[in-house]
């Protein structure tokens, strides 16, 4: 399944490494850990860093120090990044919006909702949310079941069709097709495609040399910018086929990193 062995692995989150906004299962975090022991990990995807925190960091119990020092965090689709330094999660950099980026992008996207009937009644946490670097659109709320979330938009077309009116009125901002009842706003040309390759610049790794793992490479996903910039991709159905994968991958790696 995979012809070469790549000296970084980069994944999505939410249904790659874990079902939607949900903590990594035990069979996953133990297969993290053992990644991190051979090659650095990078993983990339919207959420904002407290979201990473709870559902990838807490996880990684058995992960020493040494082996949290390999792992890049990409926060808000790779607007942010975070390393592990001296003990503790730091911030390398973060493309903010400005104020009055975040407002257009707040009334765009609540207006274009309104008028599609896509702003829900019975929702389960914010439908807006300002990530800072990153402004957010969840039909349902953040905290919203997977099983809301799986039958809200199975065919994507409801994000389709809200992202592509939002981009209209706020042309000069980039907005993205997220997860499963998502739209995300970030700045012009700020995509998982500019993390990755920040990600290359600042560890000396070659975009050919790495292997990026996500559920969303069709056109119209989220993780699509990363296959068109010319990384190995692998995509995945869900966290089941990831464990899948690394069941495969990981004993082909070479020896750990030193």
């Amino acid at each position: 399944m995979i012809a070469f062995s790549p000296r970084l692995v980069a994944f999505d989150l939410d249904d790659t490494l874990a079902a939607s906004k949900s903590p990594l299962d035990p069979a996953m975090a133990q297969r993290l850990t053992d990644l991190l022991d051979a090659v650095p990990v990078c993983v990339i995807s919207g959420g904002q860093f407290g979201q990473f925190s709870a559902q990838v960091i807490e996880k990684l119990t058995d992960a020493s120090p040494a082996a949290l020092e390999r792992l890049h965090l990409m926060p808000t689709c790779g607007t942010q990044y975070f390393r592990f330094v001296d003990g503790d999660w730091t911030k390398v950099y973060a493309q903010d919006l400005s104020d009055d980026e975040k407002q257009r992008a707040l009334d765009a996207v609540e207006s274009e909702a309104r008028r599609l009937g896509y702003w829900e009644s019975e929702t389960w946490g914010p439908i807006l949310e300002d990530r800072g670097s990153q402004i957010t659109f969840s039909a349902l709320g953040q905290s919203a079941p997977v099983s809301a979330k799986s039958a809200w938009d199975p065919s994507g077309e409801k994000k389709n069709t809200l992202r592509a009116a939002v981009q209209d009125l706020i042309p000069d901002l980039e907005v993205r097709s997220g997860g499963s009842t998502s739209v995300d706003i970030t700045r012009r040309g700020i995509d998982k495609a500019y993390g990755i390759g920040r990600l290359s610049e600042l560890t000396g790794i070659r975009l050919t040399e790495m292997l990026f793992i996500g559920d969303r490479l069709d056109p119209d996903g989220n993780d699509y910018p990363v296959l068109a910039m010319g990384v190995p991709t692998l995509a995945v159905r869900g966290w089941e086929h990831t464990i899948e994968v690394l069941d495969e991958l990981i004993p082909s790696l070479a020896a750990p990193v030193e």
